[in-house]
């Protein structure tokens, strides 16, 4: 199919305004579902001045209403900024807003998000690029959203307390500024040489990126400087102990309302038929743009069907294990997941990865039992909820190598996604894409080598 640049890229830009659309209209029914009038705006005050590492959860920070508010202003900037720039807008936009909006339910918000992208935007002037053709790295950059609010609120000299408990530092904003000038300028360079590296087998490039770089600036500030390392902060909350139960049936009506108008658009724009989609499904996933291969409706198709299968796994394995529900994290991960819909992601080659995730955790309970251990997390541990969306970055792995590796991709990928958090102390939302880059790392290497010689005998 041939690949209309103005038109699909109108098409992106109109996704993107459907979403943000999506939650505000969402926020105001949780207002009214859960009847927060009243504390919608001081709860989205709260998520805006609260150091949030991973995993700080803003439906306790603030509310529902509040979070998925947050989302929408978040989201609608960053269509604002592609509308009004006349930005051309590819598949790597749409993963860019993709993550913007996953992340403002825990880490990112409307306030922490913007220092970066000014960055970027001093790295184009500079430069002399056009920033129009440079926004998603802007989006990809406001994962270093909860450094932003940690050298406002926590990481201070000279302190100024504005609510509550929260601190705000003069000092800070210096600390911001210099900051954000390092970022516009070594993300551009970071992002090119993390894709040789796992060669287009981690969809989440910017993950191994920016880990390395996260990694490289808390060693700095934390450990090098002796200063205590950062701890996810919240407020008390008696709104989310008191309707936190009634969360879960709010946030699956939401899902599946997103996905089903997607499957819908997508077979009237498709001429009310999923031709293609079988074709789509055969997909390899490496360097793939669906857009150009198989047009837009089998986009949007693959976005509901996909969709459902992720929320699918996920209420199920909610249901019937014990761990974190539907939280802030989850709710995020779950949009997350969809990040590149349009680039390779779909359920052929996604459920080897969840199949690996499984696979682990069965693995460890039977060893726990036989040796008489407690076992120390299920599949809805937070952090494995987590892991699972975004190790299905790695569904290259299934496309080319076949499914079994991807069952071990996602083997791989559960063993070490609670570990890498560690490395730049929770401060880079993109953990799940660094673990992913690793796991990468480690498997790519080891299959070309053994498949080329597989292939010579």
């Amino acid at each position: 199919m041939d690949f209309n640049i103005k038109r699909d890229s109108w098409f992106i830009k109109g996704i993107c305004l459907h979403i943000s659309v999506s939650f505000f209209i969402a926020s105001f029914a949780a207002t009214i579902y859960l009847d927060l009038w009243g504390h919608v705006w001081k709860d989205l005050f709260h998520i805006l001045v609260t150091p949030a590492p991973l995993i700080t959860d803003y439906f306790q920070v603030g509310n529902l209403a509040s979070a998925f508010l947050n989302a929408g202003l978040c989201g609608t900037s960053c269509w604002a900024l592609m509308t009004f720039l006349n930005a051309e807008c590819r598949p790597s936009m749409l993963a860019g807003y993709f993550l913007v909006v996953a992340h403002c339910f825990y880490g990112l918000n409307f306030f922490n998000m913007w220092p970066p992208i000014l960055g970027i935007l001093l790295f184009t002037k500079v430069f002399k690029v056009g920033f129009r053709y440079n926004l998603d790295m802007a989006m990809f950059s406001t994962a270093f959203g909860p450094f932003i609010s940690e050298m406002l609120f926590r990481y201070h000299v000279w302190n100024y307390y504005i609510a509550e408990q929260v601190q705000i530092s003069v000092l800070g904003f210096i600390y911001v500024i210099i900051f954000s000038i390092f970022l516009g300028f070594a993300i551009p360079a970071m992002l090119p040489g993390a894709l040789k590296l796992h060669k287009g087998f981690n969809l989440y490039n910017g993950g191994l990126a920016f880990g390395l770089l996260g990694l490289f600036i808390y060693a700095f500030m934390y450990k090098t400087l002796g200063i205590d390392a950062p701890r996810s902060y919240q407020l008390p909350n008696t709104l989310y102990e008191a309707h936190g139960n009634s969360y879960p049936t709010f946030i699956i009506c939401y899902f599946a309302i997103m996905f089903l108008f997607c499957l819908i658009w997508g077979w009237f724009l498709n001429g009310r038929s999923f031709k293609g989609y079988r074709e789509l499904l055969k997909s390899n996933s490496h360097s793939a743009d669906f857009f150009v291969e198989y047009g837009r409706g089998n986009v949007l198709i693959n976005m509901g069907v996909y969709g459902f299968m992720v929320l699918t796994y996920f209420i199920l394995v909610i249901t019937f294990t014990d761990g974190a529900g539907f939280t802030g994290p989850t709710v995020g991960v779950i949009i997350a997941a969809m990040t590149f819909s349009s680039q390779g992601q779909h359920p052929v080659n996604v459920w080897p990865i969840f199949l690996g995730y499984g696979i682990l955790s069965i693995f460890v309970a039977i060893l726990c039992v036989i040796s008489g251990m407690e076992i120390p997390w299920t599949l809805s541990t937070q952090g494995y909820l987590n892991g699972a969306a975004f190790a299905t970055g790695l569904c290259p792995i299934a496309g080319r190598y076949g499914k079994r590796f991807g069952v071990i991709a996602g083997f791989m990928a559960a063993v070490i996604c609670t570990s890498t958090s560690a490395m730049h102390g929770g401060l880079m939302l993109y953990n799940g894409g660094l673990t992913t880059g690793i796991t990468a790392l480690i498997l790519v290497p080891c299959l070309e080598y053994y498949w080329h010689e597989k292939k010579r005998a």
